[in-house]
């Protein structure tokens, strides 16, 4: 297996396009090195087999995601009290609904976990250590809530983000960010 990590990258960053756009079913590696731009055959040097790709991308989704230290800390600077917690919300759900194509691809993805013990255990793995690292920065941030209220918020919003990427008329932004803040509180009465 070929390991250039920028290639590797550019790959998989394809395979999240190529599922977002075709699915599951049209991920392939021929159609992997069309969407990169790379000669027939890269894909299959760089990745064991199709399991390795899609597991691979679900963990990619992630890493796209994570804000660098200077930003994360920015984003917890200011008063820790429930206006900024949805604040962060917020933000959250707008830069995951900017990755429209990633979040897509995850979609894809954890329906296909369904048929794949090895992609479900990869995907488990990933989205328990990002909510663990979401929890961990909450408690210690100091913000209102507990882990219970980092963990209900995740669910809330997650559907929110799916409902915003697949069926974008069905609440205003007005609507959107009336239904973040509602989840905020809500979390938070429990």
């Amino acid at each position: 297996m070929r390991s250039n990590p920028e290639r590797r990258a550019a790959l998989v960053d394809a395979a999240i396009e190529v599922l977002a756009e075709l699915g599951a079913r049209g991920l392939t590696f021929r159609a992997v090195d069309s969407r990169a731009g790379v000669p027939p055959g890269t894909a299959s040097n760089y990745f064991a087999n199709r399991d390795d790709l899609l597991a691979q991308a679900g963990g990619r989704f992630y890493e796209r995601l994570i804000p660098d230290d200077e930003s994360l800390a920015q984003s917890l600077g200011g008063p820790r009290d429930r206006d900024r917690l949805v604040e962060l919300m917020r933000e959250v759900v707008g830069r995951i609904t900017e990755f429209r194509t990633g979040f897509l691809a995850l979609l894809e993805l954890r329906l296909e976990a369904t048929r794949r013990p090895e992609l479900r255990a990869v995907l488990t793995e990933r989205i328990r250590a990002d909510l663990d690292f979401n929890v961990t920065n909450h408690l210690q941030a100091g913000m209102p809530g507990d882990a219970t209220t980092v963990r209900l918020l995740y669910l809330a919003l997650n559907w929110l983000i799916v409902d915003r990427l697949t069926l974008p008329d069905l609440f205003s932004e007005s609507e959107i960010d009336e239904l973040i803040e509602a989840a905020v509180d809500r979390a938070l009465s429990g």
